[in-house]
């Protein structure tokens, strides 16, 4: 069996309230709902809040209530499968619009060969913003290293890289279980990047480059430009 599971907390500290967020006539957590059920797989919402849990009521979405006070979003979607007979999971962010089928579909059928899966973009105006992680691959598309900085350098123009990546992630559920039970990595306290600590327990993470568009909301700045996008599609 395989599933979406959405992690959604209320409190953050850059934008309050932000699943509640409304952009382009919805808040962002229906946005995200909607489009992960359009892909036809099964949804799960994991959230420590009532009013984000009311927010899709109307949707044929379960809705587990998680802790408050666990770490991060993978943490969220572990306490969310644990008990659950499910062999593949998708960690779908509460903050991450953009949803594509083909996308879910290619992330699934990466788990039959990766234990970890997650996709990546061509994008040259990530390469210095320290908010945008880039990443670097192997010959076999698996991830060599995430980073803030610009990687790799450029001594010559490059057409392949800079990558993007996009922090929607494909596991295997026992996994994500070992994950979540690691202890935070010496680079994983460096960057900020949770992924970090899998490359550095020696786990491969199984990079698909996609030429859809994705953009996370963070910052008023994410929300102007998301609302542009937004407004077109038809969900």
């Amino acid at each position: 069996m395989r599933l979406i599971v959405i992690p959604a907390r209320l409190s953050s500290t850059r934008l309050p309230n932000k699943p509640l967020r409304v952009i382009a006539g919805k808040p962002l957590i229906r946005w995200v709902v909607e489009g992960c059920l359009k892909t036809g797989e099964k949804v799960l919402l994991a959230t420590d809040s009532q009013s984000i849990a009311d927010c899709v009521k109307d949707l044929p979405v379960e809705v587990v209530f998680t802790p408050s006070d666990l770490p991060s979003g993978s943490d969220r979607v572990a306490y969310a499968i644990k008990d659950l007979s499910v062999d593949y999971v998708i960690n779908y962010q509460g903050d991450e619009p953009f949803v594509y089928k083909e996308d879910i579909e290619k992330l699934f059928e990466a788990l039959k060969d990766y234990s970890v899966a997650t996709l990546a973009v061509r994008d040259p105006h990530a390469y210095t913003d320290p908010s945008s992680v880039k990443v670097v691959l192997d010959n076999l598309g698996r991830a060599l290293y995430f980073s803030r900085s610009p990687i790799p350098y450029f001594r010559e123009e490059h057409q392949f890289y800079p990558l993007k990546h996009v922090g929607v992630y494909a596991y295997r559920k026992e996994t994500l279980l070992e994950f979540v039970n690691m202890q935070v990595s010496d680079l994983e306290k460096t960057e900020g990047l949770e992924q970090l600590r899998l490359l550095q327990a020696g786990i491969s993470i199984k990079v698909i480059i996609t030429e859809n568009y994705y953009h996370g909301v963070d910052t008023e700045e994410d929300v102007k430009l998301v609302e542009s996008k937004l407004g077109g599609l038809n969900y």
